[in-house]
């Protein structure tokens, strides 16, 4: 059997900022949700019965939307990808979310947008900078010490 290879190059600015804010949303929440759960597992914190329920404290539009709003009090954030965050934030995603207030969804959308926008960018390692800040600020926020 004849294996192919795809390559996966990064897209050009422009090409980003031709997507939909919430398909940029949609890239940055896989990406969220695969570095938390390695976070949580290469910290051997975690009982794999409990797993979910960890990463959900790291990755709940609750917790991101605490995040983004410290990180923009904090200028954390580059103009850039405030913008993005602005896009993300404004987009209709066509469904109501649960277990939340639609500003907090839109908070989460936002900064999952930047996240996404950075992964297809290729700039990874910003990409794990803000990941790794978040995870910093969630751990304070939940008095978590490493």
């Amino acid at each position: 059997m004849e294996t192919r290879v795809i390559k996966l190059d990064k897209l050009r600015n422009e090409d980003v900022k031709q997507l939909k804010a919430l398909a940029l949303a949609y890239m940055g929440d896989a990406v969220l949700e695969q570095k938390v759960r390695e976070y949580l597992l290469r910290s051997g914190r975690v009982k794999p019965n409990t797993l979910h329920r960890e990463a959900t404290r790291y990755v709940s539009a609750k917790a991101q939307s605490m995040i983004v709003h410290r990180m923009m009090d904090e200028n954390y954030l580059t103009e850039e990808e405030l913008a993005v965050f602005r896009r993300g934030r404004n987009a209709k995603s066509g469904s109501v979310p649960k277990n939340t207030d639609v500003q907090t969804y839109r908070n989460s959308s936002g900064f999952e947008a930047v996240l996404g926008s950075l992964y297809l960018l290729n700039e990874l390692e910003r990409v794990y900078e803000i990941i790794a800040y978040a995870i910093q600020i969630i751990e304070e926020s939940k008095g978590v010490s490493k």
